[in-house]
């Protein structure tokens, strides 16, 4: 009887030292050479190991990257001067607040030796800073500024508070925040004032989630989830009399609504639905006749929509086969802006200069994490930031693929890839089936340290996305509503089959590992599937969904109705939710 084992988030560590790799093969390339060479070439490659020519990483040397980020969207991540540019590093071993220079340059802004605090934006004719932290990470964030001689003022105080950072109004004589200060379970609009902090309530919310706000902070969008399909987008209008949400998506039937931005001009809404086929696609709502037209439409979801600050350039993305797509356009001649010199990968966090004669941006790429790059429009991008441990050979790693299977069902499930070089029909390696978090995430293309260390210990790792995933329709999305730890449940078995079936792959050493959600599904492959799985890595995952589902804090009181939809409520399922608990089966 094979025997199974569970293991916690510490064996990670361990798991990839089992890995075989004294079998790898290297092949040798080919290339034109004179005679000469050629001969001195062929003596050199008999005198070399082929596996010397490839090395392998330890787990502390893949996680000792760098993480960077860029300011919020909504607030000033340039400079007044656009000498500078606003982002956050982990590179102190807790994130803190930095500036950069266009060379890369960089200088501390926060040194927090226990609390994370994320750049939010600079003010607008100083060098004062927006942070946001929490304490210890409890998760309640609060808004803090930073003034000109480094001293922290907590402008969102209370015990119990959770804030978020709302951007800067048109005039910049304010910049919004939201908090649920006066109801734990609503986050209200409010006011700071840039000179005394002061606080002025804008919007009592009375049960919305925060949408978008325009400019001027005369709109304001608020998105309202009825259920896991079916949401509903309500505008306020400030500046009236009486400030009242008004529905303006009205409909009968499941459609899934959600709110990107205004216009420039604060002529429209631009929003998400999916009320005409199986993909978000971007629609825009006008404000004074009610008129609903199509902006962007794609075989795809489209992931956001936003404009630089003066509505010169629209930047949209598509998330295409577990891809970010993402594109710029000038609004005045419709054509694309190209980012030259910028690798094949994840473009995200677009921050246009004051002047909007610069951008700074990040990428991510399967073989690289998330580095941080600036350029002058029309000019090549300068990386401001190394990411990777620089004793990790880049080209040691692996990139990833899109790979389908057919369920038992019919349903076709994607996933991401990822081969290790040691692979071949000759030298089959051990493979894990990864499940994302969710439910209803997605696994996607990009760097993980994680994968790639198991990958280039030996390990295949295919990220499955079963049904219940994001990104490939309503459809498949909604196919494990209320039937989680079943059908979603069984792609997994499968796609270990699936594993075992390949020529490269030890079909007799195939694992599940996953966090959170995954972790979840990790633990239920191997109590209900017990013969499935030669080994299991559950990483903080839900083993008790009764206690999960009665423990929702307040500030999700805006979608929990949508979370009862999908998971079930406590107060009606609780049986349910037993059964697929593996804590009661263990």
């Amino acid at each position: 009887m094979i025997k199974k084992l569970c293991l916690g988030a510490s064996a990670l560590t361990l798991i990839a030292a089992c890995a075989n790799t004294s079998n790898i093969e290297t092949e040798v390339v080919e290339v034109e050479t004179p005679p000469v060479v050629e001969d001195i070439m062929d003596a050199a490659v008999e005198m070399v190991d082929p596996a010397a020519l490839f090395e392998t990483y330890s787990a502390e040397a893949f996680f000792q990257t760098t993480s960077f980020g860029l300011a919020s969207g909504a607030g000033y991540a340039w400079s007044a001067d656009s000498s500078k540019i606003l982002a956050h590093s982990d590179e102190s071993g807790v994130f803190n607040a930095i500036s950069m220079g266009t060379d890369g340059t960089r200088a501390p802004l926060t040194t927090s030796e226990t609390d994370a605090h994320f750049a939010q934006s600079f003010f607008p004719s100083d060098d004062r800073i927006i942070v946001s932290a929490d304490q210890g990470g409890n998760e309640l964030t609060h808004i803090y500024v930073r003034e000109l001689d480094g001293t922290m003022v907590d402008v969102t105080p209370g015990e119990e508070v959770k804030a978020s950072f709302g951007g800067w109004r048109a005039d910049n004589e304010v910049f919004w925040v939201w908090h649920n200060g006066r109801d734990s379970a609503n986050f209200d609009l409010y006011e700071v004032n840039p000179e005394d902090y002061t606080t002025t309530m804008v919007f009592e919310n009375p049960g919305f989630q925060p949408g978008a706000l325009s400019d001027t902070g005369r709109w304001l969008a608020l998105d309202k989830p009825r259920t896991s399909a079916d949401s509903d987008i309500y505008v306020v209008d400030l500046f009236a009399d009486d400030a009242e949400p008004v529905l303006v998506t009205a409909h009968e039937g499941n459609i899934a609504y959600a709110t990107y931005a205004f216009t420039p001009d604060e002529t429209k809404l631009v929003y998400s639905t999916n009320e005409f086929g199986e993909f978000a696609q971007a629609w825009t709502h006008d404000l004074d006749s009610g008129e609903k037209a199509p902006l962007i439409e794609a075989d795809w979801n489209v992931s956001f929509v936003f404009y630089s600050p003066s509505g010169q350039y629209q930047v949209h993305a598509i998330n295409a086969d577990g891809l970010t797509d993402l594109s710029i356009t000038d609004t005045e001649s419709g054509e694309e802006v190209v980012l030259a010199g910028v690798p094949e990968g994840e473009l995200g966090q677009i921050r246009f200069s004051r002047d909007e004669s610069k951008i700074a941006f990040g990428v991510n790429t399967d073989t690289s994490p998330y580095n941080l790059y600036m350029t002058e429009l029309g000019a090549e991008a300068t990386r401001l930031t190394d990411a990777l441990n620089p004793d990790i050979n880049e080209l040691n790693l692996v990139t990833a693929t899109v790979e389908r299977f057919e369920a038992s069902d019919g349903v076709v499930i994607p996933g991401i890839m990822y081969k290790p070089k040691q692979a071949t029909a000759d030298t089959p390696v051990p493979a894990l089936v990864w499940v994302h978090g969710g439910p209803g995430g997605q696994s996607t293309r990009g760097y993980s340290a994680t994968l790639q260390h198991l990958v280039n210990h030996g390990y295949a790792v295919y990220a499955a996305n079963n049904r219940g995933s994001s990104g490939y329709g309503k459809t498949f999305y909604h196919m494990d509503d209320k039937r989680h730890g079943e059908e979603d449940l069984r792609d997994i078995v499968e796609a270990g089959h699936y594993l075992r079936g390949l020529d490269w792959v030890d079909n007799d050493k195939v694992g599940v590992i996953g966090g959170s959600y995954g972790g979840y599904m990790t633990a239920a492959a191997l109590t209900f599937h017990p013969e499935e799985f030669e080994v299991g890595i559950n990483i903080f995952g839900v083993t008790n969904w009764v206690r999960t589902l009665e423990s929702i804090p307040d500030w999700w009181a805006a979608f929990r109705e949508a979370l009862y939809d999908e998971m079930g409520d406590p107060a009606t399922d609780a049986e349910r939710h037993r059964a697929i608990s593996p804590l009661f089966h263990a």
